[in-house]
């Protein structure tokens, strides 16, 4: 099912549209949040800590396939609201090669030097084989992130969240199986809870495609649009490459702090490894409703509706703030019991990661601004801004982080209490520029140009 948000109830069809990206990205989650909790209940904290940084170091290559993605979603959100079929199955071909090219040879290169990262991540010693087994199998669900991810994300464009929703369930229930069958029947060990997140996204991934190829005739790319037009290549990775950056700059500076993170010891590491699951968790409706918003701005401003996209940022505010009051109190008064589903026995673990999540929940409105300000100017064209956002973000996290955490009476603290005043000082230049835009432009929240 196709949706026009250009029509209708504007938080309505926000909330229609966005609440199946929201159920989906939680259960993306527990693609990692299963392993993590099989992993630590089954083998251990080692075992445990290796993960938890598998997944940072993931994130951060997944975000150049994911931003590449997001960013192509823009283009056919705009192309999709204008009615215009020709450039927005063009665009589907060009950005389907380009990126389908790059998640093979990114592929390629991170088999090739796994033992380079494991030394630049700072892994101790007696983890670095099992991060290492870990690591060979789960870099082979690159490709299937790319192919999950680009046609989930074509879907949304034109308003189809459910489907994505759909097959991500069916890799969930899968990937539960399988690492109760790998790990604790097989005792596999940490190569069996990859093996299982693998082959899900595979499963995941292909069941996407093909339910694509049979159910949405009027996206596939027939033959006479399966040309090399520069000008349209242009427009969408004007759009998806600083979307790319955005991403990869974000997770680049997490990885960061996760290696500052791994030179306190593994209780550390595993306390952030659970804490920082259920923490992305907690937001991550928030994530996906910025995102959704972005696909509501993309359309309305290709159908030329600055009105309609002022009302929704009015309405989405209010969504945002009251989903934050109400995760944030969760969070910080079931700390423990969120850590305790995850780590068995393990007191010193458990207090230093309900530390994190107290300090990130009190300020989670903060992030729900920021992926709201992304969206905005992401669904405006202007990917840039964006761009500058993370940058402000990232660069304040991972700064504060390592300068307080080198401060003897406040050590690991510092690094938890960085995270929320970045999201301040991003939030702070996003409103600030989108005022000025404002008080230029009496008419609209944004210049209207048409380049894409």
């Amino acid at each position: 099912m196709e949706q026009d948000l250009t029509t209708g109830s504007i938080t309505g069809k926000l909330l229609l549209f966005a609440i199946p990206l929201m159920v989906g990205n939680v259960l993306q989650q527990f693609y990692n949040i299963v392993d993590t909790w099989i992993v630590g209940k089954y083998i251990g904290s080692d075992a445990l800590a290796a993960v938890g940084s598998a997944y940072t170091l993931m994130t951060f290559l997944t975000s150049v396939i994911l931003g590449l993605c997001m960013g192509s979603s823009a283009y056919f959100a705009m192309q999709y609201g204008r009615n215009c079929i020709e450039p927005l199955k063009k665009g589907i071909f060009l950005s389907f090669s380009v990126i389908g090219i790059l998640a093979l040879a990114m592929t390629g290169i991170v088999l090739w030097q796994v033992d380079n990262i494991i030394q630049i991540l700072r892994v101790p010693t007696e983890i670095t084989d099992i991060s290492r087994d870990y690591l060979v199998i789960i870099f082979f669900g690159i490709l299937a992130t790319f192919l999950y991810n680009y046609y989930a994300n074509l879907l949304r464009a034109v308003g189809n969240s459910v489907v994505p929703l759909v097959f991500l369930a069916v890799a969930v229930i899968l990937n539960i199986v399988l690492d109760f069958y790998f790990v604790v029947s097989l005792a596999w060990g940490v190569k069996g809870a990859a093996l299982a997140t693998v082959i899900s996204q595979y499963v995941s991934a292909v069941g996407l495609y093909l339910f694509y190829y049979a159910g949405f005739p009027k996206l596939k790319m027939e033959r006479e649009y399966m040309v090399w037009d520069l000008s349209i290549l242009k427009d969408i990775f004007r759009l998806s490459g600083l979307t790319c950056l955005q991403q990869s700059v974000m997770n680049f500076g997490i990885l960061m702090v996760q290696g500052l993170v791994n030179s306190f010891g593994s209780v550390v590491m595993a306390a952030f490894s659970v804490a920082v699951k259920i923490d992305t968790i907690a937001y991550m409706p928030v994530q996906d409703y910025g995102n959704a918003f972005s696909t509501f701005v993309a359309q309305n401003y290709g159908a030329g509706k600055p009105e309609r996209i002022k009302k929704g940022i009015k309405s989405s505010i209010l969504v945002v703030f009251v989903f934050c009051i109400i995760i944030s109190s969760i969070v910080c008064v079931f700390a423990p019991q969120l850590m305790n589903i995850f780590v068995k026995d393990k007191q010193d673990v458990t207090l230093v990661g309900v530390y994190y999540l107290r300090i990130e929940a009190a300020f989670y409105f903060g992030i729900g601004l920021l992926f709201m300000l992304y969206g905005f100017y992401r669904g405006i064209n202007r990917p840039a801004i964006s761009l500058v956002l993370t940058i402000c973000s990232l660069g304040t996290r991972v700064l504060l982080a390592y300068v307080l955490s080198g401060i003897p009476t406040i050590g690991v603290k510092g690094i938890w209490v960085a995270i929320p005043i970045g999201w301040a000082l991003a939030d702070i230049v996003g409103v600030v520029y989108y005022m000025r835009s404002m008080r230029r432009q009496r008419n609209t929240c944004f210049c209207m140009d048409n380049h894409v």
